[in-house]
């Protein structure tokens, strides 16, 4: 699962002062602390995601590199949260000052294996990268061909990645030799516990630079903006979701990249409304039209089509156009057209139209006006005139 952005977790935005951010945390850490929520697995899960948050945030540098770079900038960088490098996921750990209980959180965090600080040292895939689109209505019916604009880390050239500055190379720490770790006794209420922590001298890497490349700062990774061409397939609808492989933020020590995400966004169209895979308009037709019948051109999202309107037809009467609709998005055939026709009452009529008009009034009787009637049953009109 993607991680939520870490002002948002926090609930402060981006040019939130340090003393706002540091204000938030502590509310937050007090509120889903396991200590007032007893068994409650969610509130564990949004305290730990608290911490992360914090420990970025709440340090100037790691929050200058999460601004630039996002996730993939301070991921593997964090002290107690075992991140895991470009991609990561969080390893346990708790890092709340609330005296001893917290203090043997973090201890059990760090035993349990993964957490206290406990970094991945293989290959680490890259953060995702989410862009929203907005399509006209033809194009999420028929599908199309984007150029999405996206900022994303990518491996530094000028050192292949390493961080090192070329003609050099890394070197194994001799503090942990190369483990990320060192082991500490730390006297809790439970007595004096070996745990393992970060080593302070690598920051739990294994290794140290000594003279970091001038293009990437040590990183191994460098910001670049790119186009990318994306494929948007026939029949998609608002909040689909189209995943771009391999054109996410890249990985460290090998890992690939990770992918992109395009949420769609679909424009209204002047004349149609989407229902499901049906496309729903309606269409004004006159008396005569509508009390003799006709042949008229109606318009379909890729031209005009014929539509036959029987005699007799009442007003908010739904015609159908099969196959005019919208594709099915895994393929196999399309919705189709419905056309609710509106039947429009003349105005402005000339004094031989209203004599016209009269003497039909005069010649017509009841059975007129039974072409609402449903399955033998009386309609609405018929229903109300005997009233």
């Amino acid at each position: 699962m993607a991680k939520r952005d870490y002002y948002e977790v926090l609930g402060v935005p981006k040019n939130a002062q340090e003393a706002d951010i540091k204000k938030a945390y502590r509310k937050l850490t007090m509120q889903y602390h396991p200590d007032r929520n007893p068994g409650d697995k969610t509130a564990e899960e949004k305290f730990k995601e608290v911490n992360e948050a914090y420990e970025v945030l709440g340090d100037q540098g790691k929050r200058t590199r999460y601004d630039q770079f996002g996730h993939a900038g301070v991921d593997g960088q964090a002290g107690g949260g075992g991140f895991g490098g470009f991609g990561g996921g969080f390893g346990g750990g708790f890092n709340v000052d609330l005296g001893d209980l917290g203090d043997i959180f973090d201890i059990f965090g760090g035993m349990a294996g993964g957490g206290g600080g406990r970094r991945a040292t293989g290959p680490q895939k890259g953060e995702s990268i989410r862009k929203d689109v907005t399509l006209s209505f033809e194009e999420a019916a028929f599908g199309a061909e984007k150029e999405i604009e996206v900022t994303r880390a990518e491996t530094c050239s000028r050192c292949q990645g390493t961080g090192a500055k070329e003609g050099t190379s890394k070197k194994r720490c001799e503090r942990c030799q190369g483990t990320g770790q060192v082991k500490a006794a730390q006297r809790t209420m439970l007595g004096t516990m070996q745990i393992a922590q970060p080593c302070p001298d690598c920051r739990g890497e294994g290794y140290i630079i000594e003279q970091p490349c001038p293009e990437c700062g040590g990183q191994g990774l460098v910001r670049r903006r790119r186009t990318i061409k994306v494929k948007i397939p026939p029949g998609v609808d608002n909040d689909s979701r189209i995943r771009s492989t391999g054109d996410g933020h890249a990985g460290v020590r090998g890992g690939g990249h990770g992918d992109l995400y395009i949420f769609i966004r679909v424009r209204p169209h002047e004349f149609f409304e989407r229902r499901g895979d049906d496309v729903y308009m309606e269409m004004p037709i006159t008396f005569v039209q509508a009390a003799l019948g006709a042949d008229l051109s109606v318009k379909t999202l890729e031209g005009e089509a014929s539509l036959k309107v029987p005699e007799g037809t009442q007003t908010h009467t739904v015609l159908r156009l099969k196959g005019q609709g919208i594709p099915h998005l895994r393929g196999g055939g399309r919705g189709d057209q419905l056309v609710r026709v509106i039947v429009a009452t003349p105005v402005k009529l000339s004094a031989k139209q209203k004599e016209l008009l009269g003497e039909f009034a005069q010649s017509s009787g009841k059975e007129n006006y039974r072409g609402d009637q449903k399955d033998g049953k009386k309609g609405f009109f018929e229903r109300w005139r005997d009233k």
